[in-house]
C-alpha cells in the first residue's frame, strides 16, 4: 500500500484556502432554524445559531448547472488524485461558544492530512480537512474536522 499518494500530492498537506469573512445575521439564523425544524426558542428567534449552522457555510451558493456529475462543486483545495469518486467520510465539531447575530467570522480551511488505506473493494484515499472559525478579533468559535474519502 502507499503507492497512490505521490510526493506532489503529499505537498498539499498544510495548504489552506483563502480565509473567508462572513457576517452572521439574525435572518440567516432564523431561516436556518426554520429549515432544520429547530424547536428551541433561542434558535427560532435568531438569538443564537444551532450547532450545525456553520457546516458548509464557506461553500458558495451556486447554480446546479455548475456542479459536477457527483453534485459537488470543484474543490480548489483538493489535489488531483489518481482516484476520482469523492464521498463524505465524516465530520466532527468542537464549539467554543455559540454563533450569534452580528458576529463577523473568519473561516479558514486547510488540509490536515492525506493518507491511503485498503478498502474491501480497492484502495481508498482519505483527505482530512481542518476548518477553523474565529471572530474577526481572533476569538475561537469552532474547530471542525472533515474527512473526504476518494475511491
Amino acid at each position: 500500500m502507499g503507492t497512490l499518494i505521490s510526493d506532489e500530492i503529499r505537498a498539499w498537506i498544510g495548504r489552506s484556502d483563502v480565509p473567508q469573512t462572513i457576517e452572521i445575521t439574525r435572518r440567516d439564523i432564523i431561516k436556518y432554524a426554520v429549515a432544520t425544524e429547530q424547536r428551541l426558542a433561542k434558535y427560532l428567534a435568531g438569538d443564537e445559531a444551532p450547532p450545525m449552522f456553520l457546516f458548509g457555510v464557506h461553500n458558495p451558493a451556486t447554480l446546479p448547472s455548475l456542479l459536477g456529475e457527483d453534485g459537488l462543486l470543484p474543490d480548489p483545495l483538493l489535489p488531483d488524485l489518481p482516484l476520482k469518486r469523492v464521498m463524505a467520510g465524516g465530520t466532527s465539531q468542537q464549539h467554543t461558544r455559540p454563533v450569534r447575530p452580528g458576529d463577523v467570522v473568519v473561516i479558514t480551511r486547510r488540509i490536515a492530512d492525506i493518507y491511503e488505506k485498503a478498502g474491501t473493494s480497492g484502495p481508498l484515499i482519505f483527505v482530512d480537512y481542518e476548518i477553523i472559525v474565529r471572530t474577526v478579533a481572533g476569538d475561537p468559535i469552532m474547530v471542525e474536522s472533515q474527512v473526504r474519502i476518494v475511491r
